[in-house]
């Protein structure tokens, strides 16, 4: 059991002054508003407790390719001249990478603000893509590493059949992902049995890559082999293959999707950024997770989702830190929101008429994300994972300002992230600013990148 006392938190209720959580099991067993601080209390003082978020969408091991992408080429660059450079790099990780390479990407995570990931995860075989002797094998290395750091897993083994919507046969670097439907679900029993010695947050879902990896078929067979699990898949991320969507599937991405798939609360689509107005509308009273990507969306030339007619019509989202080029809960969330005022020429365009546009987006965040990993969290109230973190006003020079408006002056106008500690189902992770084995996970994948540059 663990108490923590804070002068102001951002309950389910709204804020709330001189709290004490009570701690249990990984959940918030009770919360006493108006308390004094007991004396075996964690003093927070005057740092403000938020919930922390679900990070829906991550490829950790594209964090190791960070700006090696960056140099223009002969020609135009795009997204697929960057799925290039991705296919070359990942043909050189063996599992010891995956893992090094995991375990500090889920500790910039945690100093970052987020209490768990959606791992969207793909590279499960050989190079040339022969399986390993144990087909889950990277999946392993993945929940591993999350339980090393201690946050929060939801992993998504990826089913990835071909190389393109006509059906084409894997290549190159593609080979490594290429399961048919028999293989995909032995990976998937190796990974519910590693689970089972998991943390009781840590949780399975399924991810048919996107309709340039699977046919319809294949669609329907995953989405039913872990009834009321999540389901995420990568969809309308980019013009070329909206195009070919509708030229082979005879519709546009979303618009098939939704016709011919029961697309429900379990389901998070990644990206969207290429939607007409009815399919706005469609996904959004779906009751699906937009799985948002701002950093990711911005440096691949995706384009911008349609937040305002989507919120408009119900619709909930998350934040993914996908390519991991960056990681940064402020940083996604002011992408997010700059990328409407670009779109629609105004200011503070998401944040409800009077209300503060940090504590908006901080809290749709969290709780579109926990739907979207199937998470008992996304705000502070009792029954809830334990997930929170806090920052300090002094520290961002927001000293003096009420609540909201230190949350406003965090996310627009802070210098990083500035995150002071944070819970993941009640493990007390990130203290004084850093991860608690920072050193360790910092010293193994700087070794591990060297290694991996040299081979390029």
């Amino acid at each position: 059991m663990q108490q923590i006392f804070v002068k102001s938190a951002l309950l389910a209720t709204g804020w709330a002054q001189n709290v004490r959580l009570t701690l249990r099991d990984g959940k918030i067993d009770d919360i006493a508003v108006g308390a004094a601080k007991g004396a075996a209390d964690i003093d927070l003082s005057d740092q403000l407790l938020l919930p922390a978020i679900a990070n829906l969408h991550s490829h950790t091991f594209q964090r190791a390719m960070a700006g090696l992408s960056e140099r223009r080429g002969a020609s135009t660059d795009s997204f697929w001249t960057w799925r290039d450079v991705m296919y070359r790099f990942l043909d050189q990780l063996s599992p010891d990478d995956i893992h090094t390479i995991a375990g500090f990407t889920f500790m910039e995570m945690a100093e970052a603000g987020f209490a768990s990931v959606g791992e969207f995860h793909y590279v499960h075989h050989q190079q040339g893509g022969a399986p390993y002797a144990n087909p889950a094998e990277t999946s392993l290395q993945i929940i591993s590493a999350a339980q090393q750091v201690g946050l929060g897993l939801t992993h998504l083994p990826v089913l990835y059949c071909f190389g393109g919507v006509n059906g084409e046969a894997l290549k190159g670097g593609q080979q490594r992902f290429g399961s048919d439907f028999d293989l995909f679900t032995k990976m998937l029993e190796g990974t519910k049995t590693a689970l089972k010695d998991a943390p009781l947050d840590f949780h399975l879902g399924v991810a048919p890559h996107s309709l340039r990896a699977v046919n319809k078929d294949l669609i329907d067979q995953v989405a039913t082999l872990l009834p009321e699990a999540p389901v995420h898949m990568h969809i309308a991320e980019q013009l070329a293959e909206v195009e070919d969507v509708k030229t082979h599937w005879g519709a546009r991405p979303i618009e098939w999707l939704l016709d011919n798939v029961n697309v429900d609360k379990h389901w998070c689509l990644i990206h969207c950024t290429h939607m007409q107005p009815e399919e706005t509308i469609g996904l959004a009273k779906s009751g699906a997770v937009a799985g948002l990507c701002p950093i990711t969306e911005a440096n691949l030339g995706d384009g911008i989702f349609n937040a305002v007619r989507f919120l408009e019509n119900g619709g909930r989202f998350g934040i993914g830190s996908d390519s991991d080029l960056r990681i940064s809960l402020t940083e996604e969330l002011r992408t997010l929101e700059h990328s409407q005022r670009y779109k629609t020429n105004q200011r503070t365009v998401l944040a409800k008429p009077h209300g503060s546009n940090a504590e908006y987006l901080l809290t749709q965040a969290a709780t579109g994300g926990a739907q979207a990993l199937g998470r008992q969290s996304g705000s502070l109230e009792v029954g809830q994972w334990a997930d929170m973190f806090t920052i300090d006003p002094k520290a961002i020079l927001a000293d003096g300002l009420e609540e909201s408006l230190a949350l406003d002056y965090w996310l627009f106008a802070a210098r990083q992230d500035n995150v002071e500690n944070l819970w993941s189902a009640g493990r007390h992770i990130v203290k004084d600013g850093q991860h608690i084995m920072r050193a360790e996970f910092e010293q193994g994948f700087k070794k591990t990148v060297r290694k991996l540059r040299a081979l390029l």
